[in-house]
Formats: structure tokens, C-alpha cells, sequence
């Protein structure tokens, strides 16, 4: 049984000592009950026996990879899943997000940054997926419409067009989560346009249009060579 005063249970690997006592010290001041592991083989052994309630993960680690860790996971659990990374790990970084990683943090990170990512996903995930899409989606300055296909922004209806619509229903129903070029084209356009992301950025840019101001995006933010995170609240300025 879980400790009733943890804010959840997480599972941190990584093949650094270092980090993962850095990463266990903080988590564990801000209320969380943590394990660790120091591979994927271990790791994936100790989310079978644990079930925690996310897992964080490096990329580059020996035998099992970070990639092949979260394929794994994902085959058993919806779990939140976040993966850390290096600059130049760009690739790698978007195979696992397309293998089923929901988040990602780029090393060197500040703390304070993982710990929002690792909130916002424990927020996510605490609706179940098996409860139906609501039909009136209300997140930050935004209130989509189902079924009447109608879009508010700071409560002003703005006018999209079906494939608009289609690409910020998906935006909103992820809010703050990093959502890859391939996921959000097989959403919008399906499977047999998965590898076509100039259609995408025309869209997204066309959906800025409308929905951003002339400062520059708030609201849909890039991730480079990645895909988009939508921030509902909009972005503070200095992120801009």
C-alpha cells in the first residue's frame, strides 16, 4: 500500500549514481515516494513489480535503451512516461516519444522544470483513458466544441476551418505535453501521410494565424525537430 502522505510513486532510471541520487533527494523533498534503477532490464523488472505511477528515463544507457524501455512499458501500461536527453540526441528523442513517451526534459535542466513536467503528467493521467472524450473540451483561455465544431478564445468564437479544427482538438485534448510530427499528422490525416510534416507546418501556421497574437506564439509552442506542446494559458513571455 502506498504511503497516504507520497504525491505519487516514481520509478527514476538512469545509468549515472549521480543523477539518480540528485533526482531520488529532490523528488523525495517534494512528497513523492521513489525507486530507482540503473538499467532498462532492471528498470522495466522493477515497473512490474512496483507499478509506479510514472517513470522518469534516460535515453543512453547500456543493454535495454531508454526507447526500448518506454516500447516496453507502453505494451503493458498507459503509464506517464518522461525522458531525459542531450542536445544532440534530437533522433533519438522523437523515437521515443513516438515509442511512447509522453514527455521529454533536455539535460542540463533545472529541477524546477522536471517537477512541473513530472506534475502536469500525473495530472493527465489521472482521468482514465477508458472514459469517453467529452463533448466541450474547457482548457486555459480556450473552450472547443465537439460537436458543433466552434472554437473560443479568451471568450471570442474563432472561425476554423475542418483540418484546423481537427489539428487543436488534438492539441487541447494534450495540453503542455509534446506531441511528435508523426503522431499529429496520423491523427489529423491519417496513417499514409505520417511522413509528410511540410503539411503539418502549413497548418499549424494557418492555426497560428488565428489563434496567436502579433507578439508571437503563446499558445502553440515548437519543439524543435520534435513536433508542438500546446500551452492553453499561453506561454510567459519570457518563453516566448
Amino acid at each position: 500500500m502506498k504511503d497516504p502522505a507520497s504525491r505519487g510513486h516514481l520509478l527514476l532510471v538512469d545509468d549515472e549514481p549521480q543523477i539518480t541520487r540528485v533526482l531520488k533527494t529532490a523528488c523525495s523533498a517534494h512528497g513523492y515516494s521513489v525507486d530507482v534503477a540503473d538499467d532498462g532490464h532492471s528498470a522495466l523488472t522493477a515497473f512490474e513489480q512496483l507499478r509506479p505511477d510514472l517513470v522518469v528515463t534516460d535515453l543512453s544507457m547500456p543493454g535495454m535503451s531508454g526507447v526500448e524501455l518506454c516500447r516496453a512499458i507502453r505494451n503493458r501500461s498507459t503509464v506517464p512516461i518522461i525522458v531525459l536527453s542531450v542536445r544532440d540526441q534530437e533522433k533519438v528523442k522523437v523515437q521515443a516519444l513516438d515509442a511512447g513517451a509522453d514527455d521529454y526534459v533536455t539535460k542540463p535542466f533545472q529541477m524546477e522544470e522536471l517537477l512541473a513536467r513530472i506534475r502536469s503528467a500525473l495530472r493527465r493521467s489521472a482521468y482514465p483513458p477508458e472514459e469517453p472524450a467529452p463533448a466541450r473540451i474547457e482548457v486555459g483561455d480556450f473552450v472547443v466544441d465537439r460537436e458543433r465544431l466552434q472554437v473560443w478564445v479568451r471568450e471570442q468564437e474563432v472561425h476554423l476551418t475542418p483540418k484546423e479544427f481537427a489539428l487543436l482538438l488534438v492539441l487541447a485534448q494534450n495540453p503542455d505535453r509534446v506531441m511528435t510530427h508523426r503522431v499529429l499528422l496520423r491523427a489529423v490525416w491519417g496513417a499514409a501521410n505520417a511522413d509528410h510534416p511540410e503539411t503539418l507546418r502549413v497548418l499549424i501556421a494557418q492555426l497560428r494565424r488565428k489563434l496567436e497574437t502579433a507578439e508571437g506564439p503563446r499558445y502553440i509552442i515548437t519543439e524543435p525537430w520534435t513536433g508542438y506542446r500546446f500551452l492553453p494559458s499561453g506561454a510567459p513571455p519570457a518563453d516566448l
